[in-house]
């Protein structure tokens, strides 16, 4: 039976009782991995005078989390397909939140990268389920637009809310209570999954290959590796053989997919325009909001001198934004006429499904996710202007478009990539959108962060300072206050002003780069979205 037949079958458009309830514990779950993924930020001041880590265990503490999710997700999304979604959402849950409390009691940077890396290993069993189920849940085009504009108001607010929940954690509790408060949210999302959620996957999904698990995981990780070294460090041989290897081994996965009978991921979606500049959207977007939160939240607290809980609150609007753009993201686009090519009718007795009966066009694909992505380079083009003294009313601005902009585009171009594909396949297309916006956070935090920390570390220390001290405040922004507080305040103060004065400039630098890409990828998703519309379906050539 085709995937065409089963689209066709006398109940497919019967809309599912609990639907709603069911869909508020898949939201919960992408809210909570998205938060997990940006609430370290406030946390790293207080990690670096704990713990202590270099300037690189820093970053990989950072991003280990989002490196790990991205190379795994393909392979997560696609063996929900095969075992059931539900189960693989349920069992990720469970050690989501038991690796939790690894991260809580973390006692070295070792330590904590290890942790963070199994923690990242949970999470890529949530993501794409919960995209997956969404897809199984809400068969009217419709509804499931504005289901998928729910969630993704949730995975981009996600980002801005981490910090607000971050500082109000760290005003009251030590610095592990960011991760223990993923305990109850996630015996919630348990017990109440079980009862709510439907089971569901691909009726005949073949073997799951390992070969091909290996293969994404290896080639993505070492293709992120050998970019973040090579931005902070210079390219040399070691980085080279690094980033060569991750290269094999996604070509190798690559030509593996298109021989296999039953593929860990269909290459063959790629081939549509539409999909792949969706993706490329999705990527970017995030690694701007992404990379825009992260070194704020630094900046905030360690260049302005506020609170954790202060730089959480000014970092709101962002999530304001998102929120509201996530809602409205569905609405905005048109649905198409309905149906994959070839498939004139949808429902029982050829009759037209619901797609066909949307009514007219009540906006652009390729406008909404062109308008988003302009917008988050707006908010960051902002940051380029940031000063020590820049003021609440100026951050919130940018904040609120830049949170505008992520949520209108990942809104839009998760629904162009879940109608694009046959529901049996909804787990590894939700994948391929989740691997884009995890592989976007990292990015956002090991690019950008890289151009931070190279910039940084050229500042001029005051003569006279010990060698270990000069050392110490050379390695992070965090080092610097630390160290500071044991030195005389004549030698204090010039270090610290040197010192705030390079990260601003780094975070300035780095806000332009961000800005001139997110500007570019708004005008190549305006040429690769043309004539895109949703539920539009796909044809394998």
């Amino acid at each position: 039976m085709t995937s065409t037949d089963r689209r066709a079958e006398p109940g497919h458009d019967v809309r599912q009782p609990g639907r709603w309830l069911a869909l508020s514990v898949l939201v919960l779950a992408v809210l909570l991995v998205a938060v997990d993924a940006t609430v370290l930020g406030l946390a790293t001041p207080f990690l670096s005078e704990d713990l202590k880590p270099s300037g690189p265990q820093l970053l990989w503490i950072g991003d280990i989390y989002s490196f790990v999710i991205a190379g795994l997700l393909v392979s997560m999304g696609s063996l929900g397909d095969r075992i059931g979604r539900k189960r693989l959402l349920l069992c990720g849950a469970v050690a989501f939140g038991a690796v939790s409390v690894l991260n809580a009691y973390a006692s070295s940077p070792e330590m904590m990268i290890f942790a963070r890396a199994l923690l990242g290993v949970a999470g890529a069993t949530l993501m794409p389920s919960t995209l997956a189920l969404i897809r199984n849940i809400f068969h009217d085009p419709r509804e499931r637009s504005l289901a998928v504009g729910i969630w993704g108001a949730a995975a981009s607010a996600g980002a801005a809310v981490g910090p607000v929940v971050g500082g109000f954690l760290l005003e009251n509790f030590w610095w592990g209570s960011v991760f223990l408060i993923n305990l109850p949210v996630m015996a919630v999302l348990v017990l109440v999954g079980i009862k709510l959620l439907p089971e569901s996957r691909d009726p005949n999904p073949g073997p799951w290959d390992v070969v091909s698990v290996l293969l994404s995981l290896v080639g993505m990780v070492a293709i992120v590796y050998a970019v973040k070294e090579a931005a902070a460090n210079g390219f040399g041989l070691e980085i080279a053989g690094v980033a060569a290897v991750g290269v094999l081994a996604l070509v190798w996965f690559v030509r593996r997919q298109l021989t296999l009978d039953s593929p860990l991921l269909d290459i063959r979606l790629f081939h549509h325009r539409g999909f792949s500049g969706a993706v490329l959207a999705d990527l970017l977007t995030i690694l701007g909001l992404s990379g825009l939160v992260f070194f704020l939240s630094q900046f905030l607290q360690l260049v302005q001198g506020r609170s954790p809980l202060e730089a959480g609150l000014i970092e709101l609007p962002a999530a304001v934004g998102a929120v509201g753009a996530g809602l409205a993201g569905g609405p905005a686009a048109p649905p198409g006429a309905g149906g994959r090519p070839g498939a004139r009718g949808r429902g029982a007795g050829g009759a037209a499904g619901p797609a066909a009966a949307l009514g007219p066009p009540r906006g652009s694909v390729r406008s909404a996710v062109a308008v988003g992505l302009a917008a988050v380079g707006a908010a960051l083009a902002a940051c380029v202007a940031i000063t020590a003294d820049t003021g609440v009313i100026a951050l919130g601005i940018a904040l609120f478009v830049g949170g505008l902009g992520a949520g209108l585009a990942f809104t839009v171009t998760a629904d162009v990539i879940l109608s694009s594909v046959p529901k049996e396949q909804a787990g590894a297309a939700s994948a391929v959108s989740e691997t884009a916006y995890e592989l976007g956070a990292a990015l956002g935090i090991a690019l950008l962060g890289s151009v931070v920390t190279g910039i940084y570390r050229g500042f001029e220390a005051p003569a006279g300072l010990p060698a270990g001290v000069s050392e110490e405040a050379h390695d992070s922004l965090g080092g610097a206050v630390e160290s500071a507080a044991r030195l005389p305040a004549e030698q204090a103060a010039p270090m610290l002003s040197a010192a705030r004065d390079a990260f601003t400039d780094g975070f300035q630098t780095a806000a332009a780069v961000g800005s001139t890409v997110l500007f570019a990828t708004a005008v190549a998703a305006w040429f690769l979205l043309r004539g895109q519309r949703l539920e539009e379906g796909l044809e394998h050539p």
